[in-house]
């Protein structure tokens, strides 16, 4: 997994970093806020369903409709890593449309390629939604992890090597098969 990561996540995530960097600073960014390791691979591997899609910035249509890379990734995630890291990856662009929703300032500190996905994911909820979205298991979790997810994309920043989480993968793999 470690060098399917490398290869591919050297992709473009948006107009600012790759994929692999916009993993790594999510994930230090969950582990800045002091979060387990879980929640840290779940951030790491939050958008890895933009890389089995072979969905990125390079591509004409990239953002331009929804293939839906948050189910993709989160049944891989799920598989591997068991529901409480898929459902989060699951959640995180729900998770986007509940803050447009219920945060004016939000939707306006969206990044461009975040406010085009906003458009082709189903733009705001409606108050429906943002009720049914607060009662799901992981709805807290997503919700930090779209934050760090919003604030992941910054030229130059240092986080930890890709390495550094391979030990909480490895934990979090052996946890999900050994239950």
């Amino acid at each position: 997994m470690f060098a399917y990561l490398t290869a591919v996540g050297q992709s473009q995530y948006d107009e600012t970093v790759t994929q692999l960097e916009h993993a790594r600073q999510t994930a230090a960014l969950a582990e800045a806020d002091g979060y387990d390791q879980p929640a840290q691979v779940a951030a790491l591997l939050h958008d890895i369903g933009h890389l089995l899609l072979d969905e990125h910035d390079a591509h004409r249509d990239f953002l331009v409709e929804d293939l839906h890379h948050e189910i993709v990734g989160a049944r891989y995630l799920t598989r591997w890593f068991g529901p409480d890291l898929g459902a989060p990856a699951a959640l995180h662009v729900k998770a986007k449309r509940y803050l447009v929703a219920t945060d004016p300032a939000y939707a306006n500190s969206l990044s461009e390629a975040s406010t085009r996905s906003l458009r082709v994911q189903g733009g705001p909820m409606t108050g429906k939604e943002v009720d049914d979205f607060l009662r799901l298991q992981h709805a807290d979790l997503a919700l930090a992890l779209r934050r760090w997810d919003d604030n992941a994309k910054r030229v130059n920043v240092a986080v930890p090597e890709l390495g550094h989480w391979r030990p909480a993968v490895c934990r979090c793999v052996r946890a999900c098969l050994e239950s």
